[in-house]
């Protein structure tokens, strides 16, 4: 397939050029102020648009196996594709969950038939109980590179440890934890504080979140191991963060889309949609994770893509699962919040989607994603308009579920086109596939 994006401007880790963007058989080929469109090729229009490469998600969830009422990899990898995103980084806690090489091999074969390409975490534990450290080295033979029980912490120092110690000899291992000390956070469903009191809701301590991070952080020092920290959300960990980074630990964090733009104040309508883990925090923290993002402590922008079944997230605030939507509006979020109100650039929110999610995870990169615009370079591209608006409707995304907490905001910036391996998977803000 050849495809020519024309009339954009290239955005990516070495700078900013308007160009015209010739792909052949999966690969750039050429890149030129003005290129004649060979016969027979696709053309797709990037006028006001920037041409970047394609975004990186590096942790959703799409529910397969065990409930896919809510998810499939197939429909998670379409509002991925619709996102702009190229590639993603899937989560392991399905039913079964992703702690058995038999179980991996099934998930990874069913996502080779997807619109986006889609990579698996393995478990930091068997069943992630917490107890028993799964089989990560025939995990690592099948190309896992990240680890994690994500959706529980593994709570005591011993097991961690004991994981640290065995994927410090795993080459380009990284642990991955959602910080909540589980002691701490038991019978809570929102950010402790002055909304949970108001509320009369049961709240989880911010302090949990950095007392897993303290802990956790000491342990990968001690091995030199890569530690990093799912869906950052209080001041106290990125301070915490920022101090390991300076004195040279192998520390990285993402944060969310709604940690960077929404508060534990949109819990008082009482609406499921806002409850999530860790839960939506205060002001505060939403401008530490600002600053965070601007100053480097917060390496990159992750979704936590989390769908639910409608039926399942109208249950009342305190019995409805914890999680959000966020393939399809993150980069929009983003730009709104971030590029809108001046805290960033346009290359630098992109980057966070991009070349420094990949450089948390480095396999992606070797696998063709975050790579500059340029020839001879893999075809994984998106073209992204700034300056559209829009306003959301869960009713007409790719997802299964309907649990967006951006429903009818209105939004600024959009993918048009995201080209996966050469071809087009969306054009004009359509999946192909």
């Amino acid at each position: 397939m050849t495809v020519v994006v024309a009339n954009g401007t290239v955005i990516d880790e070495t700078g900013e050029r308007r160009a015209d963007v010739l792909v052949r058989d999966g690969v750039i080929e050429e890149i030129a102020s003005s290129i004649s469109v060979p016969a027979g090729a696709t053309v797709l229009d990037a006028e006001g648009a920037v041409v970047t490469p394609g975004l990186i998600d590096i942790q959703v969830h799409f529910r397969e196996p065990g409930k896919e009422e809510a998810e499939t990899i197939e429909t998670g990898a379409r509002g991925a594709a619709l996102g702009g995103f190229t590639g993603v980084v899937a989560m392991p806690n399905t039913l079964p969950p992703l702690d058995d090489a038999a179980v991996m091999a099934s998930v990874q074969a069913e996502a080779e038939k997807a619109v986006c390409d889609v990579t698996f975490a393995g478990c930091i534990t068997i069943g992630r109980q917490g107890e028993e450290l799964a089989p990560l080295g025939e995990l690592y033979d099948l190309g896992v590179r990240v680890f994690t029980d994500d959706g529980d912490c593994v709570p005591t120092a011993g097991v961690m440890r004991r994981a640290f110690e065995y994927a410090s000899m795993l080459d380009g291992a990284v642990l991955a934890q959602h910080a909540e000390d589980p002691s701490l956070v038991h019978g809570g469903h929102m950010n402790e504080g002055e909304w949970s009191a108001k509320l009369g809701i049961p709240g989880r301590p911010r302090e949990a979140e950095a007392i897993i991070v303290a802990r956790d952080l000491m342990l990968a020092e001690m091995y030199d191991a890569r530690y990093h920290v799912l869906h950052l959300s209080t001041a106290e960990a990125c301070d915490l963060i920022r101090a390991a980074k300076a004195r040279g630990v192998r520390v990285t964090t993402e944060v969310s889309p709604q940690h960077l733009s929404l508060t534990d104040e949109y819990c008082s309508t009482y609406d499921p949609v806002f409850k999530m883990n860790p839960p939506l925090r205060t002001a505060r923290d939403v401008e530490a994770m600002r600053v965070g993002l601007v100053d480097g402590t917060i390496d990159a922008i992750a979704t936590d893509h989390a769908p639910h079944a409608p039926e399942t997230k109208a249950a009342p605030f305190e019995e409805a699962p914890p999680g959000m939507l966020g393939v399809e509006t993150a980069v929009s979020v983003a730009i709104t919040h971030l590029v809108e109100t001046g805290r960033m650039s346009l290359r630098d929110v992109i980057g966070a989607f991009a070349w420094r999610a990949v450089a948390v995870h480095p396999y992606l990169r070797e696998r063709g994603h975050g790579r500059p615009v340029a020839p001879g370079e893999p075809a994984n591209l998106a073209v992204i308009d700034p300056s559209v608006r829009w306003t959301v409707d869960p009713a007409h995304m790719a997802s299964k579920s309907r649990n967006s907490p951006f429903a009818g905001h209105e939004l600024v910036g959009r993918p048009r086109h995201t080209i996966l391996r050469g071809e087009p998977v969306v054009i004009d803000g359509e999946a192909t596939r």
